[in-house]
């Protein structure tokens, strides 16, 4: 008789081509949309219910409504107008008549309904001769699905084109997933008794079969729980891994603080803050273990991380090792090697910078001087990765705003060394959860604490017609020795016309509005010498107004700045803006940033006003978080760890917790999970990260 894990992995893992209803071409359709064993059927999730709670009848709808409706197809066609063509269907129940309408690129539709189809219908309720709802969703049901008549929740599946395309709607997911659960018997589950019902979890049997086939609304909260923890679950186990991989490596001891560190001291010429000092003595631990440090060092925009990345790489070149920053743009490491060549030239640290497009013989000099241990400290952009930078004896990298990097890029900078420290530093302050979840294989340190002699920056949201006082206020600033920043929204999408933007407001301040000072002008697209100049005189006070796109967003540092000016700020992400208006506020005097609105929504008027409220980045972040989910909030999915179908970063901080104290605990007892009770936890864990194993040491 089969053991429990050899009936999972020959059932569960049984390939979809083998399940009745499932043809040559509903299986490349499958394939295609990532269903390619009975697993993965059971793991495609339905994106709604229909209930009888959730459904309306036509007599019942208002203006203005989302609603569900289920009724018969009456009527359909075409219909000709003198201004366009649409495609009308009619659905009709015993309590009346409802218009269903698509406009453009209707042909895919015309084929799709029969009179007397039971359909059920989503979307927003209008009035035109009569109730219609425009572009609505719709499911087709069959004759004993109508949950109001059984009292079922009949689950509604996700499926694009090619899916439909092949007949598989949500009616035939159904079919399949109940032919699924008749053919395959009992599933095991990865987790113990003991467990489960520690963590008041369903069993996993039953939460698959109770979010396809619910017998009520509790028991499928309870199936949706224990699937967003399993999602949860194995991705804290991916964390646990790299972490236990990272600890277990044999790393350089610095123990010593060495003659740069007091000598650095000595020159900074301001008092460290007590989160500063605090996150320096987490640091100064890790680098006298014999354990690699693996560390995010948060702070908000002008928290002080500068500083602290440089006192740390003093200790490290103190004990005879060297040092790389790499950070995402090449203005970023531009301002970065500034400030610190300004300290290092005063304390004897040989650094330099290495970015693309350098001279031949400069940067030949460069890789000379690394190779022989002469350059200590190299700042630089993806430029350090290349094949032929070698380097003497790098015990610590820096990496600046890591989001931005790929895993691969990061892994080999730090294999240039051997088994070198590892801080990163990101601006971007990132919500507990967020953190946990994406950097939970690391340590976190956290500045939470702006320099004493910061005076926060006074914001407000103007509209257009406000303008004219804004450029008199400006002028009065510029009077009285201060500088403007006016920055202009450049999105991919629409990047030629936002440069155009950019370009006429320029010139419009130069010849006409400020006409009596001297404005520049910057944009990520110019040539890298002409922006140096530029931000030089800037940085002078030759230049009194700078405009800009959204190319100094990081890196910037001019005290001097006191007004920032952001056109169309409701076209900004709340990062962003908080990005951005961390330019200014940096020197002794007070500061303003001025955010200008040209269209009004909800979400817009929200984001502005959070920005007026608070110069807070944590509050910052978090409601940024609640807005645009974690994939937007760090610009791009980052490293895909996360397999999420149900789990919610937003919402499930207590899930997440839950989940991270068992997958550590597990990988505590058994780092290479080859404990009998883990098999399961394993095998599904190798399925669903495969491509992460390079980078972790699970045996």
């Amino acid at each position: 008789m089969d053991t429990p894990q050899s009936f999972y992995q020959t059932n569960l893992e049984t390939d979809i081509t083998y399940l009745k209803g499932v043809g040559p071409k509903r299986a490349e359709a499958l394939q295609k949309s990532g269903i390619e064993t009975i697993a993965d059927l059971l793991h495609h999730y339905p994106r709604r219910y229909l209930d009888r709670t959730t459904i309306k009848s036509i007599a019942e709808l208002r203006v203005g409504d989302e609603a569900v409706i289920i009724g018969k197809v009456s009527a359909f066609g075409y219909r000709k107008t003198r201004k366009r063509n649409f495609f009308q269907m009619v659905l009709s129940d015993s309590t009346g008549n409802l218009q269903c309408v698509w406009f453009n690129g209707i042909s895919w539709i015309s084929d799709k309904f029969t009179v007397g189809d039971h359909i059920a219908v989503f979307g927003k309720v209008e009035f035109f001769n009569g109730f219609q709802i425009i572009h609505p969703d719709f499911d087709m049901l069959d004759k004993d699905e109508d949950p109001v008549n059984t009292g079922r929740i009949l689950p509604l599946y996700p499926g694009g084109a090619d899916l439909k395309s092949v007949g598989l709607d949500s009616r035939a997911f159904r079919k399949l997933i109940k032919t699924a659960f008749e053919k395959i018997g009992k599933i095991p589950d990865y987790f113990s008794d003991i467990v489960v019902k520690e963590n008041a979890l369903l069993e996993l049997e039953k939460a698959l079969r109770q979010i396809h086939l619910p017998d009520s609304n509790d028991e499928l909260h309870s199936a949706i729980y224990r699937l967003k923890y399993d999602e949860h679950f194995f991705l804290q186990i991916l964390m646990a891994l790299r972490r236990k991989s990272v600890r277990e490596l044999q790393g350089r001891i610095f123990d010593k603080r060495g003659a740069f560190v007091k000598e650095l001291y000595r020159q900074i010429p301001f008092e460290l803050t007590s989160a500063q000092i605090n996150v320096l003595r987490e640091i100064r631990k890790d680098l006298s273990s014999p354990s690699c440090m693996n560390r995010l060092l948060q702070g908000d925009v002008g928290s002080g991380k500068t500083i602290v990345a440089l006192l740390t790489s003093a200790i490290v070149i103190g004990n005879g090792a060297q040092v790389a920053l790499m950070a995402p743009t090449e203005i970023l490491a531009e301002q970065h090697y500034k400030n610190f060549k300004q300290y290092c030239d005063k304390i004897k640290i040989v650094s330099a910078m290495l970015k693309g497009g350098m001279k031949k013989s400069e940067r030949t000099e460069i890789l000379t001087g690394l190779k022989t241990g002469k350059i200590q400290i190299i700042v630089g952009t993806h430029a350090l990765i290349q094949s032929d930078i070698e380097f003497q004896d790098l015990g610590l990298v820096i990496v600046d705003e890591q989001h931005r990097f790929g895993v691969d890029q990061r892994k080999t900078l730090i294999e240039k060394g051997w088994n070198p420290d590892v801080l990163v530093m990101t601006a971007t302050p990132i919500p507990r959860t967020l953190a946990i979840t994406y950097h939970g294989d690391m340590d976190v340190s956290i500045i939470d604490e702006l320099p004493k002699n910061r005076i926060p920056i006074k914001t407000k949201v103007t509209e257009p017609t406000n303008l004219e006082n804004v450029y008199d206020f400006i002028r009065k600033e510029i009077k009285n020795g201060r500088q403007c920043f006016v920055v202009y929204p450049l999105i991919e999408e629409s990047e030629k016309m936002d440069l155009k933007a950019a370009e006429t407001g320029f010139q419009r301040f130069k010849e006409k509005i400020f006409k009596e000072f001297k404005v520049g002008y910057i944009h990520g697209k110019m040539k890298a010498d002409e922006r140096d100049e530029q931000m030089e005189s800037f940085a002078k006070n030759e230049i009194q107004i700078l405009v800009s796109t959204t190319v100094i967003e990081v890196g910037i540092d001019i005290p001097n700045a006191s007004v920032m000016v952001i056109e169309n700020a409701e076209r900004f992400g709340l990062s962003q803006l908080h990005q951005l208006r961390g330019r200014i506020g940096r020197g002794e005097h007070q500061s303003y940033c001025v955010l200008v609105q040209r269209k009004h929504t909800q979400e817009s008027d929200y984001r502005l006003n959070v920005m007026s409220r608070t110069i807070n980045g944590f509050e910052i972040s978090d409601e940024d978080l609640k807005l645009r989910g974690p994939g937007q909030f760090f610009g791009t999915r980052q490293h895909g760890y996360m397999k999420a179908k149900l789990a919610d970063m937003v919402q499930d901080g207590a899930i997440i917790r839950q989940a991270r104290h068992l997958a550590f605990q597990i990988i505590d007892s058994d780092s290479h999970l080859n404990q009998p009770e883990h098999k399961q936890i394993r095998n599904r864990f190798l399925r669903e990260y495969k491509e992460m194993i390079p980078y972790i040491n699970i045996g």
